[in-house]
């Protein structure tokens, strides 16, 4: 092959993709020490009598990603819980703790898969859901909103004034509907008036037999 030319060579150059080294995130799992046994072995009292071995195997070393969202959910759990048997209240119960966990997970995906539409999808229907639940809470118990948003580390923001945006349209619309409405008043204005009087005399025979 011949050589290529001086200015044939820096066009392929500037023709060929730059890539970029992206920023790695850290993941939500990594605070987790690799000794601390799985959620379902953790209270069994025969395992301070096992071996190291079958402790290794046993702990979040040797565990799927599955298993330490467990004991994520479970720490986040202990945060949030009202006294140490409260099993059923809103904050414990309900899917705030999963929400984030799940949220943060699809943030640290798609930060590598930028691409993935499906997952974009869901991780804003999963913030929407977390939404509503933190409206809830906050119109029903205003405390435990505030103290569920600090210990999970929730930024919650008021959603903005419903804004219309006034257009012909929209004039023309709204113009039309008041005016078929006041026809259909007026339509209704005479059975509305008897319907009116004979209430009226029903209630005047009513006082005339009391009398």
């Amino acid at each position: 092959h011949p050589a290529c030319s001086p200015a044939l060579q820096a066009a392929r150059g500037y023709a060929r993709p730059v890539t970029r080294k992206r920023k790695e995130i850290p993941s939500q799992l990594d605070d987790l020490p690799p000794t601390m046994l799985k959620k379902d072995y953790a209270n069994l009292p025969i395992m301070n009598s096992v071996d190291d071995v079958v402790k290794r195997l046993l702990s979040l070393e040797m565990a799927s990603q599955k298993e330490k969202m467990k004991v994520k959910i479970q720490q986040l759990v202990e945060k949030v819980r009202r006294s140490p048997s409260d099993n059923g209240s809103f904050e414990v119960q309900g899917k705030l703790k999963t929400g984030r966990i799940l949220i943060r997970m699809l943030e640290e995906h798609l930060h590598r898969h930028p691409k993935d539409k499906n997952n974009k999808r869901q991780m804003l229907m999963d913030v929407d859901r977390r939404k509503k639940l933190l409206s809830y809470l906050r119109r029903v118990r205003y405390d435990t909103f505030e103290n569920t948003c600090k210990q999970l580390g929730i930024q919650y923001s008021l959603p903005p004034a419903y804004r219309r945006r006034v257009t012909k349209r929209w004039l023309v619309k709204k113009a039309f509907c008041i005016k078929v409405f006041q026809e259909a008043q007026k339509l209704k204005a005479p059975e509305k008036l008897k319907q009116r009087r004979e209430w009226q005399a029903r209630a005047r025979a009513a006082r005339e037999q009391k009398e």
